[in-house]
């Protein structure tokens, strides 16, 4: 039995929960998972529908960069992963997506504004946008120039209290100490963009959240003082 099994049906999983969250069109989007100690990550081919694709198809590529395990080509966006799980070493697993409202604030270059609780039980803040990407980055190493923009974004930002981004003109990416976390962060930013762009047909001079409410929000169920859930979930 091959030694990443286990990570690449983890990584399967996450990936099919994308369109079962209704966060995919086509074969848009992709998630990865990575095993820290072997320093390799296994992430969706590329090109490959979600209906047809079986956890064997999943590729396990190493840290460099070079496939490791796998028959097909690992997603064109897989620079763009290896880039984050090497700046952020506290995360798991990441995820793209081309959800409808989150790509519409990337695609307007907005940051997803905080305006009420359930984006605050997630987000410490607006979910960031990054700068538009140059002529230079895009016709250059266009998917680790992607990877380098969010980075360059996340100057004094901790990537646990913003478990997401919006890439300009793109798309979102979240990511979680485990891929499964990553989906669920790209489950509720796109909620919370939806509610967003809702909140703001019926009140455009909507002021954000006040900060007391949001950090009560947040630090309930993240950091060393949250109490939301049961002990050890």
């Amino acid at each position: 039995m091959s030694p990443y099994t286990e990570l690449r049906r983890e990584a399967f999983e996450a990936n099919l929960a994308l369109p079962a969250q209704g966060l995919i069109n086509l074969t848009f989007g992709n998630a990865s998972a990575i095993d820290r100690a072997a320093g390799v990550f296994a992430i969706k081919p590329s090109g490959v529908a979600y209906a047809a694709m079986s956890a064997d198809d999943i590729v396990v590529v190493d840290l460099d960069g070079d496939r490791v395990e796998g028959k097909l080509n690992p997603s064109s966006d897989t620079p763009t992963h290896r880039r984050l799980f090497l700046a952020f070493e506290g995360i798991g697993g990441v995820v793209h997506t081309h959800s409808t409202h989150g790509t519409a604030f990337a695609q307007a270059g907005v940051a997803i504004p905080a305006f009420g609780t359930t984006h605050a039980d997630y987000f410490a803040g607006a979910v960031p946008v990054t700068r538009k990407m140059s002529r230079a980055e895009i016709e250059g190493e266009y998917e680790w120039e992607t990877g380098n923009v969010i980075i360059e974004r996340f100057q004094g930002l901790d990537p646990a209290d913003y478990p997401g981004v919006l890439v300009n003109r793109h798309a979102p990416f979240t990511w979680g100490p485990t891929v499964a976390k990553a989906v669920e962060a790209a489950v509720a930013l796109e909620c919370a963009a939806e509610m967003a762009l809702l909140s703001l047909r019926l009140a455009p001079d909507l002021a954000p959240i006040e900060p007391e409410l949001r950090d009560k929000h947040f630090r309930r169920k993240h950091g060393p003082s949250a109490y939301y859930g049961q002990p050890g979930c």
